[in-house]
């Protein structure tokens, strides 16, 4: 059994464990509720309903979060040619077009939050496949990681403006993060309603009846809240 310390206990103390609170509530509330000294990441945890043995329950997509992540991210490009040139004057932090940088990579070189790819160096980007996928740096068109050179500006401005990829993992859960404890509460409320938004679109074909079951809130080391999923599918994005 976890023992939790003071800080824990008077934050929990905050929140009413009974509660399904709304999403501008509980965006709020895991603001106030953040106990750590540094500045923590606010969380969203989801239950689906889903099964993901089968293949027409998948979820996987992306959201550009209006308001970012908070952190600076630093992207690494797979490319060559006019890919690489084009990553290198987009503000890429590192371009991969030698195999030198490879075999850096393979023996665990990994610097970097966000991998991308042009689809020509996707042949050689397949051996990282052990290094990578584990970690969820693997390049993947879905994830809009996969791009053509002429994409590759566009596609390094969003990951580092804060493009988050969202999946359904192997015990039916999404987890993705939207932000900073130290984010003003309309923006992390604005940034959830993005991602659930998204996650709403994201809906599979074969998801009959209920999608989202539970959603929870908490920073770092903090608290659960409890999110009313009705509540939180409905949200849209206001231009």
């Amino acid at each position: 059994m976890t023992k939790h310390g003071k800080k824990y206990k008077a934050a929990l103390a905050k929140v009413d464990i009974e509660k399904v609170y709304s999403s501008r509530e509980a965006v709020a509330l895991a603001k106030e509720t953040s106990i750590t000294k540094f500045d923590s990441t606010v969380e969203v945890h989801m239950r689906t309903a889903l099964d993901p043995r089968q293949a027409d329950q998948q979820v996987r997509d992306v959201v550009v979060l209006p308001h970012g992540l908070g952190k600076t991210v630093r992207v690494l490009v797979f490319a060559q040619g006019e890919g690489a040139a084009t990553a290198r004057s987009a503000g890429a932090d590192l371009v991969a077009d030698d195999d030198e940088t490879l075999k850096k990579i393979e023996g665990g070189m990994l610097d970097f939050d966000v991998a991308i790819a042009t689809p020509d160096a996707m042949g050689k980007v397949g051996r990282l496949g052990r290094i990578l996928g584990p970690r969820g740096l693997m390049p993947n068109p879905k994830a809009g990681t996969v791009v053509p050179a002429q994409d590759m500006e566009r596609a390094i401005k969003e990951a580092k403006a804060g493009r988050v990829e969202f999946r359904l993992d192997k015990t039916a859960n999404i987890h993705v993060s939207i932000g900073k404890a130290s984010f003003d509460a309309d923006k992390l409320y604005e940034n959830f309603a993005a991602l659930m938004d998204a996650v709403r679109k994201a809906r599979p074909a074969g998801a009959k009846g209920t999608y989202i079951k539970h959603i929870t809130v908490t920073t770092t080391m903090g608290p659960g809240i409890k999110i009313d999923p009705n509540e939180a599918q409905t949200l849209e994005v206001t231009e």
